[in-house]
């Protein structure tokens, strides 16, 4: 059963809370990060991503990049920027986009608990972005960006957050990317401990963002306990930051493909060959977004196209090769355009949803040549997938909105 803790939180003072809470550190690169943090210097921003602060000539990676990345973190909290809990307590974190709200608990989650899967995964990760991670958690000594989790709505907990969000909220502020952030404090004694037994009741809790943090947080976790092989479990390091949301308020949007080239098909050819195994209607020249399950979007040479995927496709059951990104893959991408690995392939990019269509025409237009739009996975397929045991393939969900990260800090001491 799920071991989700209260904990004593790191966070920024509540008039500056605004200019402190960034993006994750992967929305951008190395360019994008910079231009953020000349124009906000107290933007977490610049600690999540300290390479900022040097010339471009300083590698990411470099040993000095995550040195930066502790004093500045060590200064901030010395100058008062932030402050820090005397008690160990749950925040409530409040997210509203376009009018939808999420509502999710901040807490620590347990390391034994990834490891002995009581907290799922659904993506495998890669060596050299944990190792990142592991070096800016392992030097700042915190850990600065929580892991995205979700688990089936509980009405013990909702009621308990309910309530909670009738108090005077701590933070209340903005982003400008348009998404509104309400945050509360949730310490009263008989709260804590209703919130932490009901967790202990839940059998699964699941990833739905941030596989490699979360990978990260566990290998520190266990060079620490090879360092402390006398540890009892209680310590902080076992432990990793999370925010914790009911299933039943998330979104998962598209998360959409573009590639360079037809394989050397010509037009008519490459639509024969979608035939095999998709009925194909021309839309003209106005897009339509994915109205169901099996139901794909293509643009190419000016025009749209709705792709339908035939019964035999529609019948599959398996949890991963019934996904609309599997079925994609395996019946037009991998064997029409030859797209074998779309991990390492260079001729296929991929477009978050929250781009919109017009983003995929526009990169058919310029630098690549036909793209597909994606019904969304659905957040029951990735439960369905992670319970399975199994993995979904790249790129197969996109959450919006996203964490911010340096409004809460998990300190490992």
């Amino acid at each position: 059963m799920a071991q989700i803790k209260p904990f004593r939180c790191i966070r920024p003072n509540k008039d500056v809370a605004d200019k402190v809470a960034a993006l994750p550190y992967d929305v951008y690169n190395r360019q994008e990060a910079k231009k953020v943090t000349e124009k906000e210097p107290l933007s977490f921003l610049n600690i999540d991503r300290a390479e900022t602060g040097f010339d471009d000539s300083v590698d990411t990676y470099d040993p000095r990049v995550y040195a930066r990345a502790k004093e500045l973190l060590d200064k901030m909290i010395a100058d008062g920027v932030y402050e820090k809990d005397d008690e160990e307590v749950y925040y409530i974190y409040e997210q509203v986009m376009n009018g939808r709200s999420q509502t999710g608990i901040v807490a620590c989650a347990s390391v034994d608990d990834y490891i002995n899967q009581v907290i799922k995964k659904h993506e495998n990760t890669r060596a050299d972005k944990e190792m990142d991670r592991i070096r800016h958690v392992d030097t700042c000594n915190a850990q600065t960006g929580p892991i995205f989790l979700a688990y089936r709505s509980n009405d013990i907990i909702n009621n308990i957050v309910n309530n909670a969000k009738k108090d005077e909220p701590i933070y209340d502020f903005i982003s400008s990317d348009g998404i509104h952030h309400i945050v509360w404090r949730l310490g009263r004694t008989e709260d804590v401990t209703a919130v932490e037994k009901a967790f202990s009741d839940i059998e699964s809790i699941y990833i739905a963002d941030g596989h490699h943090r979360a990978a990260s947080a566990v290998k520190v976790s266990l060079m620490r306990r090879e360092q402390n092989p006398d540890y009892t479990g209680n310590e902080e390091f076992n432990k990793f930051l999370s925010v914790l949301f009911p299933h039943d308020e998330l979104m998962i949007m598209d998360y959409n493909r573009t590639v360079k080239d037809l394989n050397g098909l010509d037009k008519d050819e490459f639509i024969n060959r979608i035939k095999e195994n998709f009925d194909i209607i021309s839309i003209g020249n106005e897009p339509a977004a994915c109205s169901r399950k099996g139901e794909f979007v293509m643009y190419l040479e000016g025009e749209w196209y709705v792709l339908r995927a035939n019964e035999k496709l529609l019948s599959i059951s398996d949890p991963v090769e019934s996904l609309d990104v599997s079925l994609l893959q395996n019946y037009l991408l991998g064997p029409v355009l030859g797209i074998g690995d779309p991990r390492t392939d260079s001729r296929i990019d991929f477009i978050g949803g929250i781009r919109g269509l017009s983003e995929l025409k526009r990169r058919a237009d310029s630098d690549m040549k036909v793209s597909f739009a994606l019904y969304p996975t659905s957040i029951d397929e990735l439960f369905a997938v992670a319970d399975a045991g199994m993995l979904m393939p790249p790129k197969s969900t996109w959450f919006e909105p996203k964490l911010r990260s340096g409004l809460f800090i998990h300190s490992l001491e």
